[in-house]
């Protein structure tokens, strides 16, 4: 048995350790096949531009798509902001209106609340207990005016799951342009963007076992193609969509991780219901509550609240053997309550003692029952001093 190595890592939905097989098949785009993919009058550029092309097809196929059909962003973020501002300004003389949820990750959000500032209009619909929207709201929200509704496939915080197909499907029967971001659902979930009524969808590599800084954004090619104006001008590269030198090894890194991702989800999921079951269990015995969807969820997520124990007390009480945090790394930064957890219906105390866990195709068995140990043991202790 090898080794114990701490801390632990469990903070996955933040990002994700390089595989080192996605790390070797970047490695030569870094010193031996280094060229510009845009400079194809000699054989450097030829061989870049082969590998994006080749890497592009692998992940268009891998999400049911078709090549022409993704743009290279540099991370989720950016495909968020393409999808939203491109959308909405493309049809700004005809249609000023979006929806979204309070539960979306931050980069939604802020980006929505930007379109508000310039003259759009946004609804943001409300949560049940679980995390999910309902389906008569929506079709409640859209109006005349309604240009494109945005719902994430997979929260980042509790894990939940979205009826994806569900709510494309409304979409289209109101012709109105469906975006998810799928930064945590990508490489695990099986997903198929035409069965599931997806017109944009915006994914990462970091968050599948790949290098941070490249992403992208599907956009659908017909029925309905979906038109954007840039937010990047410059070079004209990803058909004037994103310009910007291409970054050739982190496309081949992307490609391959998601590669990966596919072949071993079905294997991984198994491995992760039966941690993250485990650990709910045992800290339900510490009156530990799950947050989220008990079911419909992310298989490598738990988020769990101890009532009157705060999260960061048992976050700083196991630091020494356990990474692991309180909420979104986005906003980590910040003291304010989760807006996610909020949504839900929890008190802003119950917010501060709810931490999370994300489980790695890295971890072990053995790791989980520390997990396990140090985070009762520390609840307990903690618990103690409460009194």
């Amino acid at each position: 048995m090898p080794e114990i190595s701490y801390p632990i890592y469990l903070d996955s939905h933040s990002t994700t350790p390089v595989d080192p097989r996605v790390f070797e098949e970047m490695r030569p785009y870094f010193t031996e096949k280094f060229g510009n993919a845009s400079s194809l009058d000699h054989s450097f550029g030829y061989h870049a531009s082969v590998a994006v092309q080749q890497s592009r097809e692998n992940i268009a196929k891998s999400i049911g798509a078709s090549m022409d059909e993704i743009v290279f962003t540099s991370g989720a973020t950016e495909s968020d902001n393409l999808a939203l501002i491109g959308v909405m300004k493309r049809n700004k003389d005809k249609r000023k209106h979006l929806i979204t949820s309070q539960t979306e990750h931050k980069a939604i959000l802020d980006t929505a609340r930007h379109l508000e500032e310039i003259g759009y209009k946004v609804t943001y619909l409300p949560v049940d207990e679980f995390g999910q929207v309902n389906p008569e709201e929506l079709k409640s929200a859209i109006t005349n005016d309604t240009v494109l509704i945005s719902i994430m496939f997979a929260n980042n915080e509790i894990g939940t799951i979205a009826n994806v197909a569900e709510i494309g499907k409304i979409a289209h029967e109101n012709n109105v342009y469906f975006h998810t971001d799928a930064a945590q659902a990508v490489g695990h979930i099986p997903i198929d963007v035409k069965k599931l009524n997806i017109d944009l969808m915006s994914f990462s590599s970091h968050k599948i076992y790949g290098p941070k800084g490249i992403g992208a954004l599907y956009l659908r090619g017909i029925s309905p193609r979906v038109k954007l104006d840039p937010i990047v001008y410059g070079g004209g590269q990803e058909k004037g969509m994103r310009s910007g030198t291409l970054n050739v090894p982190e496309i081949v890194g992307f490609a391959k991780a998601i590669e990966i991702a596919n072949n071993e989800m079905e294997t991984e999921n198994v491995k992760f219901k039966i941690w993250t079951d485990s650990m709910i269990k045992e800290f339900s015995k510490n009156d530990g509550k799950q947050n989220g969807h008990p079911t419909n969820r992310l298989m490598h997520n738990l988020n769990v609240r101890f009532d009157g124990i705060e999260s960061k007390a048992i976050i700083n009480s196991v630091s020494k053997k356990l990474a692991i945090s309180a909420g979104s790394a986005c906003t980590t930064q910040a003291v304010e309550p989760s807006h996610v957890l909020l949504a839900l219906g929890l008190t802003e105390e119950q917010t501060h003692s709810s931490i999370r866990i994300g489980c790695s195709r890295f971890n072990t068995d053995e790791e989980i029952q520390i997990v396990i140990d140090e985070i009762r043991k520390c609840v307990e202790s903690l618990a103690k001093i409460q009194i």
